[in-house]
């Protein structure tokens, strides 16, 4: 059914799409008779053998999606039921922000992929703190990823606050936190990917987690524009300050190989999308392989099929997440690809 109404949604402007789908999926499955039922029963997995437990949470099924989709956690219940093992919310800032200037979101059907620019909009830590206060009261069974950043008007220097008050407002409420340097579109984040000031942030929100009594695992998220030096200090970085594990990838900056019109190949942003997919994997498996599997990999970049997922996981992942794939093929390749793994 999903190839016969996303031509409708492809004629909207990207981001307008974006809230018009999930804002009539939430009220499909609040307001719907039996909606709730329906999308569990047509997209949700109820598939046994796809449980895992990685870095001490138990998933239902190892396919999630990833930050950036539900930045203020309002759409988690109806993606839920939507058979996603969990979902990661984010990028949150301690404080609301718009991000930058529309338009911001541009689609490359030629390439399956989008370039964003969005810039961290959200609305700010304690509007996501209380929501997903009241759904955890509700039902607690959802894993639940909290992804943090910096505000842009946070200088660098002074950016291992922002992630402090980030981490302290949603500890109770996530069951795991996701570290965001690598976006670029947020001007200098990048460069907190350095050793270290990204040891500084990492040492800082493992000290919190020490004095909670209860831990959460800390990941974190990095861009696939990393050398090979880099992603050498990323696995000794990961292993000195002990935290979780590491999400690849980001979305790049890279624009090499694709094949829509030059006008929108060369917006600013971060690309994803089938473009990123090869990347990605190579540097899960880059990762895996310097490591020796030594922490856990949450994959992600570019996937589109099951074929996609199995790669991923191949590579040394223990979990994937969707976004761009998601969009493009439809919420059916949840399931998809659930029933390919097992």
């Amino acid at each position: 059914m999903y190839r016969f109404i996303k031509p409708v949604f492809f004629q909207l402007d990207p981001e307008k799409a974006h809230y018009f789908v999930t804002r009539r999926l939430n009220w499909f499955n609040d307001h719907f008779p039996f909606g709730k039922t329906i999308l569990r029963s047509t997209f949700g997995v109820h598939i046994k053998g796809l449980e895992r437990e990685v870095f001490g949470i138990k998933f239902t099924n190892p396919v999630g999606l990833a930050a950036g989709f539900d930045k203020n956690g309002e759409y988690i219940e109806a993606l839920s039921n939507l058979g996603f093992g969990f979902i990661e919310v984010g990028t949150v800032t301690p404080l609301p922000q718009p991000g930058n200037d529309k338009p911001r979101m541009f689609r490359l059907v030629e390439d399956n992929a989008i370039i964003n620019r969005m810039g961290f909009n959200n609305k700010g830590v304690d509007t996501l703190a209380e929501r997903l206060r009241l759904l955890k009261a509700k039902d607690s069974k959802i894993v639940i990823g909290g992804n943090i950043g910096k505000n842009k008007n946070t200088p660098n220097e002074e950016a291992v606050n922002d992630y402090i008050k980030c981490f302290d407002r949603l500890f109770d409420v996530v069951d795991y936190f996701v570290v965001n340097v690598s976006s670029p579109n947020t001007p200098g984040l990048r460069s907190l990917q350095e050793k270290g000031p990204l040891k500084d942030i990492l040492n800082a929100l493992q000290d919190r987690n020490n004095i909670n009594g209860v831990r959460r695992p800390i990941l974190l998220k990095i861009a696939p524009d990393l050398t090979n030096e880099q992603l050498d200090d990323i696995v000794e970085i990961v292993q000195e300050t002990k935290i979780a594990g590491v999400i690849a990838t980001n979305t790049t900056i890279d624009r090499s190989g694709l094949y829509s019109a030059p006008a929108v190949t060369a917006e600013a942003g971060g690309l994803s999308g089938k473009p990123l997919t090869k990347k990605s994997t190579e540097v899960i498996r880059y990762l895996a392989d310097k490591s020796g599997r030594s922490f856990p990999i949450i994959g992600v970049g570019g996937i589109h099929s099951p074929a996609d997922a199995k790669e991923k996981l191949d590579a040394g992942a223990s979990l994937i997440q969707l976004y761009t794939g998601f969009i493009y093929e439809g919420p059916g390749l949840v399931k998809r690809i659930c029933k390919a793994l097992l």
